[in-house]
């Protein structure tokens, strides 16, 4: 399946609860409506954090079946990719490996189109030869100049990197960004590259990333109110927000 992103990707849930926001999907059924709302207003790609019965996040083959085949059979033209994070393992790097090998074994219908390994962590190296042999894109998470330097001795054929801001503020997110991309560009790195931020990091690099003419991310995961700091309704919300926001910045930069 084509995974090419234009301009946004929406992220479902991430790790939050439905005490933080509630339109945050849990349930496999649920992911499936929010999906399909959040690509009615414009999501290109999908990513989500599956989650076992009593809603924790999850990498079990059966509970990332259950969520990917929901959202494909709601959205069967999306890609849909999902989480890999260690911290879903309490940082059990064995564990986790061992976990994400058995989704080879998954019916194609049920395994995601791409994953997310973040480069910071542990065990990264060998993830991401698991996910290549169950025949899974993958997107590596750079968080730092650090992690850009990591991946210039690479040879993986990378579905796109993922420049994420994590930390900071909305006064120091741009320039945390640029000096990542500089960093891969100084490397060598030329995988297509997804700009996104979360919290406070977020809607500035909404703008900056369709400034730069790159997609973004954009939904429940990476922050929970609108571009002035306004209640949003859900995932589709924020997609309509982040779509004029990005559309109108890359106008702007013609």
């Amino acid at each position: 399946m084509q995974s090419r992103i234009e301009r946004i990707k929406v992220c479902l849930n991430g790790g939050r609860f439905r005490d933080e926001h509630p339109a945050v999907p849990v349930t496999p059924g649920e992911l499936a409506v929010e999906a399909a709302a959040a690509v009615a207003a414009g999501a290109e790609a999908l990513h989500l954090h599956p989650r076992e019965r009593g809603g924790a996040q999850s990498l079990h083959p059966d509970d990332l079946a259950a969520a990917v085949t929901a959202v494909r059979w709601a959205c069967p033209s999306v890609p849909v990719g999902v989480t890999t994070g260690l911290w879903i393992c309490d940082g059990d790097i064995g564990r986790r490996l061992a976990t994400v090998t058995r989704w080879a074994d998954l019916q194609p219908a049920a395994r995601p189109d791409f994953a997310s390994v973040n480069v910071s962590e542990g065990g990264f190296a060998d993830l991401v030869e698991a996910l290549q042999r169950a025949g899974i894109g993958v997107e590596a998470g750079v968080w730092s100049t650090a992690d850009a330097q990591t991946l210039s001795a690479s040879q993986v054929s990378w579905t796109r990197i993922l420049v994420e801001i994590i930390d900071g503020t909305a006064v120091t997110a741009v320039a945390a960004a640029d000096a990542i991309l500089t960093s891969l560009d100084d490397v060598g790195v030329t995988a297509p590259r997804l700009l996104h931020g979360e919290e406070a990091t977020c809607w500035p690099l909404v703008v900056h990333a369709g400034r730069l003419g790159l997609p973004t991310r954009i939904g429940l995961e990476d922050t929970v109110v609108g571009s002035a700091g306004e209640p949003v309704v859900d995932n589709a919300d924020l997609v309509r927000q982040a779509l004029a926001a990005w559309t109108t910045a890359a106008s702007s930069h013609r």
